[in-house]
């Protein structure tokens, strides 16, 4: 996450950020500013997938839940609530070792969270399915099947 995009995500938060931080053109199209800065950033408008968007997010989901249980077991990030929701902090540890990434698709990934998180902060938790089923622009009745 961006050191100035203060955000401590829930669980269906940080999928949501996820993937669309790695897919920022479901999002971000040519006539956005953001567009040019992620095209230069290395981010390519045609997937290289043959999985449509849905089937990527939701496969991408059903991971999380296992990709953060390792990363709270080395201790990378901290599981905490607030108002009553489960949310996820990354720990200084968490921090460093991202620090240390360092390839041009690490580059490239941040500065796509830097535009995603400032369009999916808006978005309240209660909407974040409605968010996902614009963007996916997938049926609703696949999203209902899949359990988002």
């Amino acid at each position: 996450m961006a050191k100035d995009a203060k955000i401590d995500p829930s669980m269906e938060r940080l999928g949501v950020l996820d993937f669309f931080s790695a897919n920022p053109f479901l999002i971000i199209q040519p006539g956005d500013p953001e567009y040019r800065d992620l095209v230069l950033a290395g981010f390519s408008v045609k997937p290289l997938t043959y999985a449509s968007p849905g089937h990527r997010f939701v496969t991408r989901r059903s991971r999380l839940q296992n990709d953060l249980a390792l990363l709270i077991s080395y201790g990378l990030v901290i599981p905490d609530t607030s108002t009553g929701h489960r949310i996820y902090k990354i720990s200084d540890a968490g921090r460093a070792a991202a620090d240390q990434l360092t390839s041009l698709y690490a580059q490239a990934y941040r500065a796509s969270v830097e535009v995603i998180v400032k369009r999916v902060r808006k978005v309240a938790d209660s909407k974040l399915t409605d968010f996902c089923q614009h963007w996916l622009q997938a049926d609703p009745a696949m999203l209902d099947l899949l359990n988002i």
